[in-house]
């Protein structure tokens, strides 16, 4: 089985909507904000179903051709390279789209044709060539809220393609220690620490929510300041390092506004 080494804890029951929404062919998307799992998450549901991955992740760097594929001249002539979005539709696997809501108009376009009921491609870059994807293609896509940047609001057409829609927020502080576990060995010294920490990632992220602050932290920075604080640095500094100094590019204040709220907890 593939990826078995992958760590995440289901905390609120995603395996069973996704699991259900493969049974039942219905395409999923997970909206959340960053560092919530979306991505960990899809790895570990494909390893459970034994299914390979497709991914592309969107950005202005992604070109329609990553997608579909391209033409190239080697010595045996022209041929034609199969793109992502094709290779996952002959090959069966799970195709997973990250950050779909950064892709540009015209991957958005070639994905709706792909997705749509009759599931099938026409290549136009491989004169006109159908394909049409296997039995049990499944589809998974990501996007992050519209206050992220880069992002765009996604056509309702093919938002359409995607009917189980998936919330994935961070998890209660409690879960979020659970998780936090998974990933560290913590001494027993340290775990105050860590819990104080948590809550101070909660309150970075609600002061980010409601735009008080520029940033709210993920999960990977928990797991980072635990690990870091492993190494037997004063949990303060770990803290300014790992979560204060990340607010240095918007300027003192920002950096002087969490640098209170982390003087207030490490005393």
């Amino acid at each position: 089985m593939q990826n078995e080494s992958i760590k995440y804890l289901d905390w609120n029951n995603s395996f069973d909507i996704l699991s259900k929404a493969y049974q039942t062919g219905l395409f999923v998307i997970i909206i959340g904000p960053k560092g919530t799992g979306k991505t960990t998450l899809v790895r570990k549901f494909a390893s459970t179903l034994d299914k390979k991955i497709h991914s592309v992740n969107f950005s202005l760097r992604t070109r329609e051709s990553h997608l579909i594929g391209t033409k190239t001249i080697d010595k045996e002539g022209i041929t034609f390279v199969e793109g992502v979005l094709v290779k996952s539709m002959k090959d069966d696997t799970l195709l997973y789209l990250d950050e779909l809501n950064a892709a540009e108009p015209d991957m958005l376009l070639r994905l709706d044709e792909a997705l749509d009921d009759r599931r099938q491609l026409v290549l136009k870059e491989a004169e006109g060539q159908i394909v049409k994807a296997s039995q049990n293609w499944f589809v998974v896509a990501t996007i992050n809220p519209l206050s992220h940047i880069g992002t765009k609001e996604l056509p309702p057409q093919l938002l359409s393609r995607f009917p189980i829609r998936l919330n994935l927020d961070y998890p209660p502080e409690d879960v979020e220690f659970e998780i936090v576990k998974e990933h560290v060995q913590m001494s027993h010294a340290n775990i105050p620490y860590v819990k104080q920490t948590i809550s101070l990632a909660k309150s970075l992220r609600e002061a980010a929510s409601i735009e008080e602050l520029f940033y709210g932290p993920s999960l990977r920075e928990t797991i980072a300041f635990a690990k870091f604080l492993e190494t037997g640095l004063p949990p303060k500094l770990v803290a300014e390092i790992v979560f204060a100094n990340a607010y240095i590019q918007w300027g003192e204040v920002e950096f002087r506004k969490v640098m209170d709220m982390i003087t207030s907890i490490f005393k």
